[in-house]
């Protein structure tokens, strides 16, 4: 069987294709296998606990040519765009350079997303879109404002949004996605060069990727925590990971001596500390945390019990990747990861359980910007992201999508 692929050597939005063989544009592992993933029934943060009769994407199709909207799907599926960077919608203009994002639920069955603008000098934050339970858009605002380079971040399972500032002594936010209460800085998570942020639902501990070329991975740990079993983010010790031999294996914590950098940048205070080039998404389920690296096109397993790292996607192990560009990461409802391209073919690829790679969506004619903040709506049954740069790769012309199908 042979499929039609977008060449890596044309330019995006062209017509041109080339076709390759089945097999190289749906690629098994050759050498690490998909640790963790069989245990996956979906997004434990956000999804019902029903979430393993959902069905998977390891059998969506060919990407057809692209929609009115400029995204190429699978057959069965349909885009919608949502938000415009700088359009007007009850009273908000939708912020410019949509980044990282996560769904929270309301209480009428409705839905919100969350967004982060990653503008810089003070003039970022985080948007709300709010849903009815149809799908509807009805409400609109800001619930963070004067921050800068809000990149990614983390939901909590307590439903707030952890909004990370991606600059030398960035920190991170803590945010109300219903917009009823005030955004709160959380000192004790660091400054640094933020990204992404996940929350280990068992133990309480928060993991969080640095986008440094000699970028770490740090731990948080609180001291203390509430009634409802939640973690006190202004009381607790930071620690920065280890990898005891080579680049994978078991690791080792190390207390940072001074997580608010007053001297020394984070990342370089531990010796022992292992390299992670470019730290990006993060994403917490049933015992695993995964991240992604973009300096080396690597997705990354850490096994939380066992304190094993695996690196389980690597795309220099391919003369054709599917997969280039990795940035933020989400899973569905079946356990399957989902990974954003930062350049590579502007895609949302799909890591199934077996450890294939599949587009899942394209964009099309957005050349000069890239594919954010994918997050399922609570039930599942829709996608959200963003083009952070639009058509025209100026970060005023960003576009939030809506993709619903067979998810």
């Amino acid at each position: 069987m042979r499929i039609r692929a977008l060449s890596r050597h044309h330019n995006r939005g062209k017509s041109a294709f080339l076709e390759v063989p089945y097999n190289q544009n749906r690629r098994r592992f050759l050498q690490y296998s998909f640790m963790g993933l069989s245990a996956f029934v979906g997004n434990s943060l956000l999804l019902p606990s029903t979430a393993n009769s959902y069905p998977t994407l390891d059998s969506i199709g060919d990407l057809q040519s692209p929609d009115k909207n400029g995204v190429r799907l699978p057959e069965g599926f349909t885009s919608r765009i949502v938000a415009r960077s700088g359009h007007n919608y009850f009273g908000y203009h939708w912020h410019g350079a949509p980044d990282g994002g996560a769904t929270f639920t309301a209480d009428d069955g409705g839905w919100f997303y969350v967004s982060n603008s990653e503008i810089d000098k003070g003039k970022g934050g985080v948007g709300s879109l709010r849903f009815d339970k149809d799908g509807k858009l009805v409400d609109a605002y800001t619930i963070l404002n004067n921050t800068s380079r809000n990149c990614a971040g983390g939901p909590t399972p307590w439903g707030t949004w952890l909004s990370c500032e991606e600059i030398d002594l960035g920190q991170v936010w803590e945010c109300d996605p219903y917009g009823k209460n005030d955004p709160v800085l959380r000192k004790a998570l660091g400054s640094f060069t933020h990204e992404a942020v996940a929350v280990d639902t068992n133990t309480m501990q928060l993991y969080l990727t640095e986008d440094k070329r000699d970028g770490c991975l740090y731990r948080y740990s609180a001291k203390t925590t509430n009634a409802h079993g939640y973690p006190d983010l202004d009381d607790g010790i930071l620690e920065v990971a280890e990898i005891i031999n080579g680049k994978e294996g078991k690791l080792r914590w190390h207390l940072l001596p001074d997580p608010l950098a007053m001297k020394i940048p984070t990342r370089k205070q531990v010796k022992q500390s292992s390299r992670f080039n470019g730290g990006e998404g993060i994403w917490y389920h049933q015992g695993s945390i995964f991240f992604t690296t973009k300096g080396d096109n690597r997705v990354y397993a850490y096994d939380i019990k066992n304190t094993d790292l695996s690196i389980i996607y690597n795309a220099a192990l391919y003369i054709w990747p599917v997969l280039t560009g990795v940035d933020n990461i989400t899973s569905n409802a079946s356990g399957e990861l989902l990974v954003a391209e930062d350049g590579g073919d502007l895609q949302i690829v799909v890591i199934t359980k077996s450890g294939e790679t599949i587009p899942l969506l394209q964009l099309v004619g957005h050349d000069r910007s890239e594919i954010t903040g994918p997050a399922f709506s609570p039930d599942g049954s829709r996608l959200y992201f963003s083009s952070q740069r639009g058509m025209t790769g100026r970060s005023a012309d960003g576009i939030t999508f809506e993709i619903t199908g067979l998810f």
